[in-house]
């Protein structure tokens, strides 16, 4: 199963660019699944350590609507908007409440794979950043990045939002960047594992 982490509190541009990600997936018969963090209550870590003596989260909020999901996954999809040259807070809390799955697993996100996707308000807004801070988080924890290759997608799936949905639907290079990326994840996956379970006529798509 293919995760998709939308990193936004709004239902806009980073949404609705993962939501096509999710369904490009789906028509390739991936089982697909969407979080978001919109209406969550997702506390950030407070590094008190319990989850090294107990091997879970001492806060019992939406993430452990999140974490069977990622126990599921074979793959994540994470979108984030750039926020001052990063990602959302709400993603980054998510990170970091993946310590406690880290804590009572340290192989929990072995051989699973992963590819990030940056929407931004400003052409160069820091959605290079983005991309490198998701990178980043999937190199820490064991997770295989991958990428759509190089001439427009070295790091990842980038779009310039200008700050409105209807925008990000006109973003053609943004969309040629999510093409690519998509493409070669789904071609890594299936090298990986066997073939997806699912129909591309009947994909399977979870939404929390």
């Amino acid at each position: 199963m293919i995760v998709g982490i939308c990193g936004s509190p709004r239902k806009k541009a980073t949404e609705y660019v993962l939501t096509e990600a999710l369904h490009m997936l789906a028509q390739r018969g991936f089982e697909t699944a969407f979080f978001t963090v919109r209406g969550k209550q997702i506390g950030f870590c407070t590094h008190c350590d319990f989850c090294l003596t107990h091997k879970e989260c001492v806060l019992k909020d939406d993430m452990y609507a999140l974490y069977p999901l990622l126990a599921d996954a074979t793959g994540l999809v994470i979108a984030s908007p750039v926020y001052n040259g990063g990602v959302s807070a709400q993603i980054k809390a998510i990170m970091d409440r993946c310590r406690a799955l880290v804590a009572a697993d340290d192989a929990f996100f072995q051989k699973k794979y992963g590819v990030a996707i940056a929407v931004g308000g400003d052409r160069i807004g820091g959605q290079e950043l983005v991309l490198q801070q998701i990178i980043t988080f999937y190199v820490l924890n064991g997770i295989i990045p991958v990428s759509g290759g190089a001439f427009g997608a070295n790091l990842g799936a980038s779009f310039w939002s200008k700050d409105t949905l209807d925008d990000v639907k006109m973003d053609v290079e943004g969309f040629r960047s999510l093409r690519k990326t998509v493409k070669r994840f789904a071609e890594v996956l299936k090298t990986a594992y066997s073939q997806p379970k699912g129909s591309v006529e009947n994909p399977c798509q979870r939404t929390l």
